[in-house]
């Protein structure tokens, strides 16, 4: 799988959010995903709804999926401290 494809995949399981996939090797993927879905949800309840997003693509043509999931103001947040 390309990365572009599961960013759009992602994507279309959010409002307005920012997805950023990337891949060296189209197998292992590394997503950031800014949604304001997130907000007062757990770790793993957001790294589910991402999943939900790719259903039986993970563990098939997606072997991992690294998330870091955020809310729009923890992303701010983080950018400021960079």
């Amino acid at each position: 799988m390309d990365p572009s494809e599961i960013a759009r995949l992602i994507e279309s399981g959010f409002e307005n959010a920012i997805v950023k996939v990337m891949s060296d090797d189209n197998t292992h993927f590394e997503a950031l995903v800014v949604a304001e879905e997130f907000d007062g949800k757990r770790p793993l309840a957001r790294h589910q709804l991402v999943y939900r997003c790719l259903g039986a693509l993970v563990g098939n043509e997606i072997h991992a999926l690294s998330i870091k999931a955020m809310t729009p103001a923890e992303w701010q947040a983080a950018s400021a401290g960079a």
